[in-house]
């Protein structure tokens, strides 16, 4: 797909490491309002590059709760575990452009340099044999400019890193495997969650290194939980419910800071969706994380919940 389609893109991207939770909603949702209050096209991958990280089934699960919460795609999902082929042309580009190299360097050589790589293997010129492959970092991104928080500076130390771009087990990196779909799926701008604002400008220095475009990044708040951690599948985040939806839509609407339908009990999810859609604004969201306490995961589970929610 040519990525200098003028229309606003979007994408959700989840990792097939377990079912959607509370979490994954609010950056579905963000992701979906955002390119729909634009007129654009939403789009699904399904990130699964890591197969000892996958759980058996949760990928078609997650397409099914996509679609159960109204949250429908446009076109064909692509899958990462059918891109290899185009994760090794960008490999071999780089390598031929002279933009990468092998490094054998250990994890815990590294944490013992205070966890950023120091170059070591850079004039080494070493084989492929149980190496990584690293990019060669001629160009760091210091920061870039967020859509809600404004500009973001990155640490020196990690910009400036030489990072794996094929790891040492044989398996594509993330910050490769990501740059490379989005550009093939035209992605203008990418909607998600303010735990991956870090490695945002390694991949901007992928795409200034392909000479691609580089989308537009808007990075929303998390759902935490009473000790201040993200909810994650890591951190075994109850699964979104079946069901009536409409709640948990609500919940997700109120931790983005947008307006909620009145009477919304009365809406089909649809119309709740439609609605926030036309409602939708970046400048209502708020940037701080929101802190959900743990029966708040299931929002509506007593009179009193619903109370406080529906206010």
């Amino acid at each position: 797909m040519n990525s200098s389609i003028s229309s606003c893109v979007g994408r959700f991207a989840p990792s097939p490491s377990g079912d959607l939770h509370f979490g994954s909603l609010i950056a579905a949702l963000g992701s979906y309002l955002s390119v729909r209050a634009q007129h654009g096209r939403w789009l699904v991958r399904i990130e699964d590059i890591d197969p000892p990280r996958e759980v058996a089934g949760a990928a078609t699960r997650i397409l099914k709760q996509l679609a159960h919460y109204g949250l429908h795609w446009d076109g064909e999902v692509v899958w990462q575990s059918q891109r290899h082929e185009a994760y090794r042309d960008a490999l071999s580009w780089l390598q031929q452009q002279r933009q990468s190299y092998f490094c054998t360097c250990t994890r815990s050589r590294i944490q013992q340099l205070g966890g950023f790589y120091d170059g070591h293997c850079r004039a080494l010129h070493l084989p492929a044999e149980n190496a990584a492959l690293r990019l060669r970092q001629h160009a760091p991104v210091y920061g870039f400019d967020d859509r809600l928080r404004g500009y973001l500076a990155a640490e020196a130390s990690l910009a400036e890193e030489d990072f794996i771009i094929h790891r040492r087990d044989g398996l594509f990196a993330y910050n490769l495997a990501v740059v490379v779909d989005d550009h093939f799926q035209g992605v203008t701008e990418i909607v998600r969650g303010a735990d991956l604002i870090e490695p945002t400008v390694r991949q901007i220095a992928l795409y200034q290194q392909f000479d691609w475009p580089v989308p537009a990044y808007l990075h929303l708040p998390l759902a935490v939980n009473h000790d201040g951690n993200k909810l994650s599948k890591q951190n075994h985040a109850p699964a979104l419910p079946t069901g009536d939806v409409r709640p948990w839509l609500i919940h997700a609407l109120r931790v983005l800071g947008q307006p909620i339908m009145d009477c919304w009990q009365d809406a089909t999810v649809e119309q709740l969706l439609q609605h926030a859609v036309t409602e939708w604004s970046i400048q209502l969201i708020p940037q701080q994380n929101a802190r959900i306490a743990d029966e708040a995961t299931s929002p509506f589970l007593n009179g009193s919940q619903q109370a406080m929610i529906s206010r």
